[in-house]
């Protein structure tokens, strides 16, 4: 079925109730981009860009709205309740589209262009509203209910706020439009990208780590049917490669959460004075030296760390059998 024949349907449901508010066009959008996503997940061995990451930063994403709500003034043009909408249309949609290079060795970790997926995502997602937008209008809805082109300049600078980048200094990455220093990044976009970064700070270390493990397997699946079939015992020499990359993921999850830590207060400034405290010891409770002094002691990093020891840290073994044991044939 085409995007347009999409769009016809949702709005024949609505022939004799067109949609009277804002936020049911917007749930329009997240039907069609959800059903998007869905495919994208089975066809590309998604484990970590799941529905599940959605509603993750769908929810941090909202508890950082709230707690900066009361102190943010908006501009006279900028409607509360939309930009709200706003946000939480991003947070669906920011990773609707995931690419990798092309991979031209075997054993290899998948790698993404930097900013591609995102930049596909959006220019997805702005062809649903545009068809979306001229379907409603055709059937003359009241024009206040359709995307604005400032609405889509919102929905835009928030998806490419999420795009990271590598930092070698902190061997971590980054979200460069956080570091705007003019002031041009709407809140929709700070927020956003705060909360797709946000599992350290927000919701703790074994969240964090538990998304490692997931980042690991989307990025390295040709190791899901070895230690499946094979265990790890094996002396295949494929299992050296295994345990350098995943050595290599856990000394990632130290310095990443260092650089969360040494980050944050940078990163946040920008927001209004009186939610930065809110911001710094309630929303993002867990950055702090005691976590991050934890997670360098609990983290197995050392050289000669066995392969069986990083699978037990990242409790691959379980969850592998649980989250993608339809591979195991």
């Amino acid at each position: 079925m085409t995007v347009h024949e999409l769009l016809l349907n949702s709005l024949q449901l609505s022939e004799h109730r067109k949609p009277g508010s804002f936020a049911e066009v917007v749930e329009m959008v997240k039907s069609l981009i959800l059903q998007d996503f869905d495919r994208e997940i089975a066809s590309k061995q998604l484990y970590y860009h799941t529905r599940t990451h959605i509603e993750h930063v769908q929810r941090r994403a909202d508890i950082i709205f709230e707690a900066i709500c009361p102190y943010w003034q908006a501009p006279v043009e900028q409607d509360v309740a939309r930009t709200h909408l706003l946000l939480n249309l991003c947070a669906v949609a920011h990773d609707a589209i995931q690419v990798f290079t092309p991979q031209t060795s075997p054993h290899t970790s998948r790698q993404r262009a930097p900013g591609k997926s995102e930049a596909l995502t959006i220019e997805k997602l702005l062809d649903y509203i545009r068809k979306l937008n001229q379907q409603l209008h055709e059937y003359c809805v009241d024009g206040s209910v359709l995307f604005s082109s400032a609405d889509i300049s919102i929905i835009k600078d928030a998806i490419e706020a999420t795009i990271c980048a590598y930092d070698a200094s902190d061997k971590a990455i980054y979200q460069p439009a956080l570091y705007d220093s003019l002031g041009h990044l709407s809140v929709v976009a700070r927020i956003l990208a705060l909360a797709d970064i946000g599992s350290l700070g927000m919701d703790g270390i074994a969240a964090y780590n538990h998304e490692g493990a997931l980042l690991f397997l989307e990025e390295n699946p040709d190791v899901i049917p070895l230690i499946l079939n094979q265990g790890v015992e094996s002396d295949n020499p494929v299992y050296e490669n295994i345990r350098q990359r995943l050595l290599r993921r856990a000394r990632f999850q130290v310095d990443f959460a260092k650089s969360r830590h040494r980050r944050f207060p940078q990163e946040i400034a920008s927001f209004p004075a009186k939610a930065i405290p809110i911001l710094t010891n309630e929303v993002f409770k867990f950055l702090n030296v005691e976590n991050i002094h934890e997670i360098e002691l609990s983290t197995p990093t050392d050289e000669e760390t066995s392969l069986k020891t990083l699978i037990d840290f990242f409790h691959l073994d379980s969850r592998l059998l649980k989250e993608v044991g339809n591979l195991k044939s």
